[in-house]
């Protein structure tokens, strides 16, 4: 399968400085969920072509920049801790790839600073919650997990982040349970039911699906005798994704001549770990982009290698497209893309 030429879209320079959904997408923007403390402001927007012209769907769920007041009051120094949290514009990567290839995209505007979506609704660091944790014997959230234990949130960077490197404490003072439960009620459920089944619609179309879950990272450094990896693919040590899409984008990156890393030091999150399905047909990789690539040098602002990050991620892009293609045939659900 190979998808039409696509004329190259231009991209929308006021989506960057206004941390707004983009004006040109694959179609018109459906939004879900909501933001506590910005009344009318959804969560999360999805863009998609119906019928859906490619296997792959694009998720940027760090891409959050709409910041309530009440929120950035009771940050410590938020003009430094909120943009470190970011996947620092990614998503404007996201954004054109998905325009020149057909993939649907979801963007998560609630900052990560918030809720963290590539974190379980029960990896919580219940120390910062006013009260502490609940009571053990049944408390969940409306997916069923447990919200009486974490995992991640010991690092802290649970599902609210806590601390950074350089900063310490994030917060001034504690967050109380009835807003946490707003923020997972609000942002954390909806974006992944709505996640879930734009995975499906499209799976249900081409047999299988890839989703791309994008992402950025500081640069990593060095080791002896060879420069840092540019990107990291991971797919929870196999866990996540079929071998052959993983080959797949290794082969695309190193076309590309592109320093890739596998599974170290980013193997996949919560993400990778709900969503993904091997045996039916919906296979997860994360993506982490070195935001050198295609940010200014203060990491702040889109640089001059924007556009040529965006034509190394589209080409991947439609690599694996017709990779899961031909998986979805081989399943026997494969639909032309045509009909």
């Amino acid at each position: 399968m190979r998808a039409k030429p696509r004329q190259p879209l231009r991209m929308n320079p006021p989506f960057a400085s206004r941390g707004e959904s983009p004006a040109h997408g694959p179609t018109a923007p459906t939004s879900g969920g909501f933001i506590p403390g910005l009344e009318g402001v959804a969560a999360f927007s999805v863009w998609q072509q119906d019928p859906s012209p490619t296997p792959v769907v694009i998720a940027v769920p760090h891409a959050g920049r709409r910041y309530p007041e009440d929120l950035v009051s009771r940050m410590r120094q938020p003009k430094f801790s909120a943009p470190r949290l970011e996947d620092r514009l990614v998503d404007l990567v996201g954004q054109v790839v998905a325009e020149r290839t057909g993939a649907a995209l979801m963007v998560a505007h609630a900052p990560r600073a918030m809720i963290d979506l590539n974190r379980a609704s029960d990896d919580v660091d219940w120390e910062m919650i006013g009260g502490g944790a609940p009571e053990m014997g049944g408390s969940t959230d409306s997916a069923g997990a447990s919200l009486a234990s974490g995992r991640r949130a010991r690092s802290g960077l649970g599902l609210v982040p806590r601390r950074l490197p350089g900063l310490g404490e994030l917060w001034k003072w504690p967050i109380a349970p009835g807003e946490l439960a707003a923020r997972i009620e609000g942002v954390h459920v909806p974006y992944h039911a709505a996640l879930g089944a734009l995975l499906e619609r499209v799976r249900a179309r081409w047999g299988a699906v890839l989703l791309i879950d994008l992402h950025s990272m500081p640069p990593l450094p060095a080791r002896v005798g060879e420069p840092a990896a540019e990107f990291v693919v991971g797919d929870r040590f196999g866990a996540a994704c079929d071998g052959a899409l993983v080959a797949e984008a290794f082969s695309a990156l190193g076309q590309a001549r592109q320093l890739a890393a596998h599974n170290r030091p980013y193997a996949g999150g919560y993400v990778l770990e709900r969503h993904a399905r091997r045996l039916a047909g919906i296979h997860c990789l994360q993506l982490e982009i070195d935001r050198r690539l295609y940010l200014d040098a203060a990491l702040a602002e889109p640089g001059p290698g924007l556009d040529s990050t965006v034509e190394v991620v589209a080409g991947l892009v439609q690599r694996l497209a017709i990779a899961v293609a031909d998986l979805g045939r081989e399943r026997g659900h494969w639909r032309a893309a045509a009909e």
